[in-house]
């Protein structure tokens, strides 16, 4: 039997120095029993993958706010690839796999119904704004309740520190972190790609020649130069990044889908756009102007959270189709 001290011993005899080992995690913010068999991190992992907030990622838009195909990237297909790039990175150049995966599996729990688009609604109606790697970081810190009942998944420092810096200008503590950081925007943007092509928004001979040039002319192709780049420039070092060459090439590529798929009409139409804050602004009205209406859960916080954070919460959590669903019950 390998137990978790087996597993410890091994992140030790076979991990670079500069990777994160879970005997030597920071911990967590109320002290656990160790478990028997998993590391802490394989603990928080199963802890994510096992939550509500990340079964609803799979009713959740990444970029296309209705296609018209089984094929079309959610939240939750995102999330999985992300994390699987992560792992490759991670197992490549020595760190910790499983803080990488839990990460990962992690960073995009606290997303908004309709993608980007719900996002920038929710975050001009809420006061201070809305960033959803920090609701990502408040879903696992209080909106979700552990097994035993107790409020949060009570995760371990790194992996929440992972959490909230994987987008934004603070780099993550750990290189596990630094990895899906980069990881996030090596899926998102090859796999937006994909989709665009296949929606018809653009061509493979649409995508800038200097970036293809240095990446490669398929999704395949990027992705295997990206992930190896990242590699060769992540082994046995304190930070993990592509080198300048790759990420000057992926950082073009972003630009042109941020100009020619993200704004473009044809993906989101303005009527789209404008049923989206429509049904964001009234449901958030409505539970403002209600608190009674709120989830059982949520009422329970009223007090130690004001009204407004809990109408923030709720509306962040929901998905697409329960959003639709519920703004045609009460106002159709």
């Amino acid at each position: 039997m390998i137990n978790r001290s087996d597993i410890e011993k091994r992140e030790f005899r076979d991990l670079t120095s500069y990777a994160a080992k879970a005997a030597e995690s920071r911990g967590r913010k109320i002290p656990e029993e160790k478990c028997a068999i998993r590391t802490d991190f394989q603990r928080d992992r199963d802890r994510i993958i096992h939550s509500k907030a990340f079964r609803r990622l799979m009713h959740k838009t990444q970029v296309f706010l209705a296609p018209e195909g089984d094929h079309y990237r959610t939240r939750l297909t995102h999330t999985i690839e992300v994390s699987q790039i992560a792992r490759t990175i991670a197992r490549g150049a020595g760190l910790n796999e499983d803080l990488t995966e839990a990460i990962a599996m992690g960073h995009d729990l606290g997303h908004t119904p309709f993608g980007h688009s719900g996002e920038a609604v929710l975050n001009e109606i809420y006061p201070g704004g809305f960033r959803h790697n920090v609701q990502s970081l408040r879903v696992v810190d209080v909106l979700e309740s552990g097994s035993s009942g107790r409020r949060g998944m009570n995760l371990t420092f790194e992996v929440r520190d992972g959490i909230l810096n994987h987008t934004g200008a603070t780099m993550p503590i750990t290189a596990e972190g630094q990895v899906v950081k980069t990881s996030d925007r090596i899926a998102y943007i090859n796999h937006d790609i994909d989709d665009a092509i296949r929606s018809g928004i653009i061509t493979a001979e649409d995508l800038p020649e200097e970036s293809i040039a240095v990446l490669g002319d398929t999704h395949k192709k990027r992705i295997d130069t990206l992930v190896k780049d990242m590699i060769e420039n992540s082994f046995d070092r304190p930070t993990a990044q592509l080198s300048r060459e790759k990420a000057d090439a992926m950082n073009r590529l972003r630009a042109y889908m941020f100009e020619k798929v993200y704004h473009n009409r044809q993906v989101k139409k303005a009527e789209d756009i404008e049923k989206i804050r429509n049904v964001i602004v009234s449901l958030y009205r409505y539970f403002m102007e209600r608190p009674d209406a709120l989830p059982e859960d949520l009422r329970a916080m009223e007090g130690e959270f004001s009204h407004q954070e809990l109408v923030k919460d709720h509306i962040a959590g929901m998905t697409d189709r329960y959003a639709l669903g519920l703004y045609e019950e009460l106002f159709l």
